[in-house]
């Protein structure tokens, strides 16, 4: 089927094949006229759709609340700057692009609507009163291209400091430290950035004054135990009850998207690590499932297996580290200790298969580094037989115990409702009693052929999000069980020109595979032009990466769209009306990174 572009440019030609195979996009053009959209193609074959500024807000209304099996969730929101960008065919010309990622749970289905805009200082209205996770990505909008949300209650920067020149991720802005001059810091900048941090309740909507009633504002953070990271959360207290908050991000911001666009697609690797940094291989797992879906790479069983395994691995090591911090964060010293010596078994198995502990950037786009070592089996099976004997106690000494149910059931519940609207993924979503799982929902990487529970709860408090966590650590541990008794022979790698560089040994035989191997390393495969998206079961919620390629050896656009970004924006609704104690124990139990925020 082909349809005339009507809209005032058309890149790359007057006319495009559309696949209009889904049942929304006819919904769609049924609703608002055929000519009210046009279809892009993606390797990731979500529907995609380009709709006019003036039809933005009507059209995702109705894709929220007025069509069957509904699009709940903004899943995620960021734009494009297309000025430089060479191969788009078929797609409506435009300066800048926001891009809208909505889910549906009840088909199942992503959506993504583009909306093309022109100029140098381009807005489009804001979506907020449609769904309040759009505050924090309207902002980051704003904070990195410079696009304004038009209604917006708050709109300034987020991530880049306030008295930031420019906007980030637009393409004339410098990527590297030596694309600019030298950097001075005189006192008189000092006395600017501080009078900048300064906190005016006024501004934020938040009163001084009430009914005879004089409110505190209190700095919690940046550095502060309860806030894992360097997070800042400005409180208006009535003594010790939260009236209001107010969270401050940016502090861990190291340009992670602005990276992977200047960086080779596989140079960028090692960068995703730092993500999340205490969830390893998960960081790498949706970046070169994505890659591989833009370069239709089909990676072979045994690297899929071997992905699983350490996958799940470091799923438990996360979760050991977030159930210390969150025990000790409610006044139990002693499962930290515990938490952290459990991980170096952990550390002893990726030591033996990586050569890295916390960094081990060991996933390649179309496998894996390398083979799995002799007697990875007996160090696996060792961690198997240790740690469910280790997680019973801790449910005894933690989970059971009358003060830590006291300070965390009923503190911090969140409806499902309330989660879907927010964005929340994960043990996080799983805690409301949806049981939503991407492994389960959308199998990648053979996890259909895997035997594993989804484990819910069903109040939303700090304690369910706990259980969750701990029984997910269990049922990890069935899977790379099943890893190790079902490890297939074969390739750890496709063999593929756009993938990992030749095997080292060959490159010693003959100038061909030496050649190859060198240009894979140092300018990385070309990519063919297109987008695509992927998103995995990270250890803290849902993780995506959204890749654009312009048909070159490094990503033209690459979106990370992290769990704990939307989940630390529903802090204040869990806390207001609570005390500061309370907060603590909420911070604790949703398990975030700043890493993970801030990117």
């Amino acid at each position: 089927m082909e349809m005339e572009l009507d809209w005032e440019k058309d890149e790359g030609g007057g006319r495009h094949p559309v696949n209009a195979s889904s049942d929304i996009v006819h919904e769609l053009r049924q609703r608002f006229g055929e000519g009210a959209f046009v279809q892009q193609e993606t390797r990731d074959a979500f529907p995609t759709l380009w709709v006019r500024k003036e039809q933005a807000g009507e059209t995702l209304r109705y894709l929220k609340t007025e069509t069957e099996r509904p699009y709940r969730m903004l899943y995620d929101l960021t734009a494009i700057d297309e000025r430089v960008r060479s191969q788009r065919p078929g797609q409506p010309g435009s300066d800048f692009t926001v891009v809208y990622h909505l889910l549906s749970f009840g088909r199942n289905e992503d959506i993504r609507i583009k909306v093309p805009l022109q100029g140098e200082h381009p807005s489009l209205p804001s979506i907020t009163p449609l769904w309040r996770s759009a505050d924090w990505y309207e902002r980051e909008v704003w904070d990195m291209f410079g696009i304004a949300a038009e209604g917006h209650p708050h709109l300034r920067r987020i991530l880049m400091p306030p008295t930031w020149k420019g906007h980030p991720l637009r393409k004339e802005h410098p990527a590297r430290r030596t694309e600019i001059g030298p950097y001075f810091f005189p006192e008189r900048k000092d006395e600017k950035e501080e009078k900048a941090l300064q906190f005016r309740p006024e501004e934020w909507g938040m009163q001084r004054h009430r009914d005879g009633t004089d409110f505190m504002f209190l700095n919690l953070g940046p550095h502060h135990t309860g806030t894992h990271g360097i997070l800042r959360i400005v409180l208006e207290l009535d003594g010790e009850e939260v009236v209001d908050a107010v969270l401050d991000i940016g502090f861990h911001h190291r340009a992670a998207e602005k990276m992977g666009e200047r960086q080779t697609w596989h140079t960028f690797i090692p960068y995703t690590d730092r993500i999340d940094y205490l969830a390893g291989v998960l960081n790498n797992f949706p970046y070169v499932l994505a890659a591989e879906k833009l370069a239709g790479i089909e990676v072979p069983d045994r690297a899929k297996v071997i992905r699983v395994m350490l996958a799940e691995l470091f799923r438990i090591a996360s979760h050991l580290i977030w159930f210390g911090t969150f025990a000790q964060d409610l006044g139990q010293l002693s499962p930290v200790f515990y938490a952290f010596t459990d991980r170096e078994h952990f550390y002893t198995i990726i030591e033996a298969i990586c050569g890295f502990r916390m960094h081990p950037a060991w996933f390649r786009i179309g496998g894996v580094a390398a083979d799995l070592p002799r007697g990875w089996e007996g160090l696996v099976r060792d961690f198997l037989a240790y740690l469910p004997g280790r997680l019973d106690e801790y449910d005894k000494i933690v989970m059971q115990n009358r003060i830590i149910k006291a300070r965390t059931q009923g503190v911090g519940s969140i409806t499902v409702e309330e989660a879907i609207e927010w964005g929340v993924t994960g043990p996080n979503l799983r805690a409301c009693g949806f049981e939503w799982d991407f492994r389960k929902k959308r199998p990648y990487s053979g996890y259909e052929q895997f035997e594993f529970d989804i484990p819910t709860a069903q109040r939303g408090d700090s304690y369910d999000r706990a259980m969750v966590r701990i029984e997910e650590m269990r049922q990890s541990l069935r899977i790379v069980e099943q890893c190790l008794k079902n490890m297939p022979d074969g390739p750890f790698k496709a063999d593929h020109p756009l993938t990992t560089p030749p095997i080292k040994k060959f490159t010693m035989q003959d100038i061909e595979t030496l050649i190859a191997h060198f240009l894979t390393v140092s300018w990385g495969p070309v990519i063919p032009a297109g987008e695509a998206s992927f998103g995995i079961e990270s250890a803290k919620g849902n993780t995506t990466y959204y890749l654009i390629s312009d048909g070159n050896t490094v990503s033209y656009r690459t979106r990370i769209r992290t769990p704990s970004f939307p989940h630390l924006q529903v802090v204040p609704e869990m806390t207001r009306g609570l005390e500061i104690a309370d907060l603590i124990a909420i911070l604790g139990s949703i398990d975030f990174i700043m890493g993970d925020v801030d990117r």
